[in-house]
C-alpha cells in the first residue's frame, strides 16, 4: 500500500520523491516559455537542485523539531502539492525564495532551546530579506520572527531590535553589490513590487481543480492539527502553532503577490505539507488515507493529461 511505503523515512523514499518532481519539473520547464542552449540547461539544473533541497529541508526541520514522526508523508506531499501548479515549477525566483524562508524557519523554530538566541534571530531575518529580493511579499514572514521573539525571549528589549540590524546590513551588501554592477543605488522602488488582485486566472481548471482540493485538505486537516498541538508538550505546541502561523502568512503573501498565475502558492506548500502528515499520523481511517494519499499523487497527472 502506498501508505505503509511512505509511513517510514528511508532512502528510497527520497529517491522516489526526486523523481516524481524531476518528471514534472521537465514537463513544465518544455511546456512553458522555454530558452535554449547550454546556459539555460544549467539554470534549470540549479533551480532543480534548489527545489530538491528545500524537500531535504522540509523533512530535516519537521524531524528535528517533532513537528511529525519519522515517515516520508511531507516529502510526497509537499512534492505532489507543488506538481500540481506547474507555474510554480517555472518560477525560479519564488523557488529560490521559498527555500529561504525555510530556512528562516529553521532558525525561529530552534529559538526555543534559547541558545543563540541573537545569532538565530540575526539569520532568520536576513534570510527572508534575502527572499524578499527575489520575491518582494515574502517580507511578511518577518510575523514569523517577531511571533518567535515575543513567545521565547520577548522579554530581552535588545532581541526586538535585532531584525532591524539584520535588515540593514542586508541593504550594505545589496546596495554595494548595486554599485559595482549598475553604478547606482538599490532603492525602495528597485525591491517593492506591486499587488495585483486580479484573480480571473483561478478559473481555469488547472487551477481551480488543485487549489480547491488543496482548500479542502486545508480546512480538513487543520480541525484535527488543532487537536494535534493541544495534546502536544509544551515546546512542541509553539512550533506546531509557528506551522500554523506560516500557513495563514503564506495565503497572504498569495493574495498580495503581484503575479496570479499560481506560482504564488509555493509558500503555502510546505506548512500545508506538514499539517496533512499530521493528519495522516493519527487517523485511524487507513482506507480514506491510501484513497487521499493516491488522489494527491495523480492529481497532477491528470491535470497534465487533460488540461494542460
Amino acid at each position: 500500500m502506498l501508505t505503509s511505503f511512505f509511513s517510514k523515512s528511508r532512502p528510497i523514499n527520497f529517491v522516489v520523491v526526486a523523481l516524481y518532481i524531476l518528471v514534472f519539473f521537465i514537463i513544465a520547464n518544455s511546456s512553458g516559455p522555454a530558452g535554449s542552449g547550454f546556459l539555460f540547461v544549467l539554470e534549470k539544473l540549479g533551480v532543480l537542485l534548489v527545489l530538491l533541497m528545500s524537500v531535504f529541508l522540509l523533512n530535516f526541520v519537521s524531524k528535528r523539531n517533532e513537528l511529525t514522526t519519522r515517515n516520508a508523508y511531507k516529502t510526497i506531499l509537499f512534492a505532489a502539492f507543488i506538481c500540481m501548479f506547474l507555474a510554480a515549477l517555472r518560477n525560479d525566483a519564488a523557488i529560490l525564495a521559498n527555500l529561504l524562508v525555510l530556512l528562516a524557519l529553521r532558525r525561529i523554530i530552534s529559538l526555543r532551546t534559547q541558545r543563540d538566541t541573537i545569532q538565530k534571530i540575526f539569520d532568520a531575518t536576513f534570510w527572508i530579506g534575502i527572499a524578499s529580493v527575489f520575491y518582494f511579499w515574502s517580507i511578511l514572514f518577518l510575523f514569523l520572527v517577531y511571533f518567535g521573539i515575543l513567545v521565547h525571549e520577548g522579554y530581552r528589549f535588545k532581541n526586538w531590535l535585532v531584525p532591524v540590524v539584520s535588515l540593514l546590513v542586508l541593504f550594505s551588501i545589496v546596495t554595494s553589490i548595486d554599485l559595482l554592477i549598475t553604478d547606482s543605488f538599490y532603492t525602495f522602488s528597485d525591491w517593492f513590487v506591486a499587488s495585483n488582485f486580479d484573480f480571473s486566472y483561478y478559473r481555469e481548471p488547472l487551477v481551480l481543480i488543485p487549489l480547491a482540493l488543496l482548500l479542502a485538505l486545508t480546512v480538513w486537516a487543520t480541525f484535527v492539527y488543532l487537536g494535534v498541538i493541544q495534546k502536544a508538550s509544551a515546546n512542541t505546541k509553539t512550533s506546531l502553532f509557528i506551522i500554523l502561523l506560516f500557513t495563514l502568512v503564506s495565503m497572504t503573501v498569495a493574495v498580495l503577490a503581484p503575479t496570479k498565475n499560481s506560482s504564488e502558492l509555493i509558500f503555502f506548500f510546505a506548512p500545508l505539507a506538514i499539517i496533512v502528515t499530521n493528519y495522516f499520523q493519527v487517523s485511524e481511517d487507513k482506507w480514506f488515507r491510501e484513497i487521499l494519499l493516491w488522489v494527491v499523487l495523480l492529481l497532477p497527472v491528470v491535470l497534465v493529461l487533460f488540461f494542460a
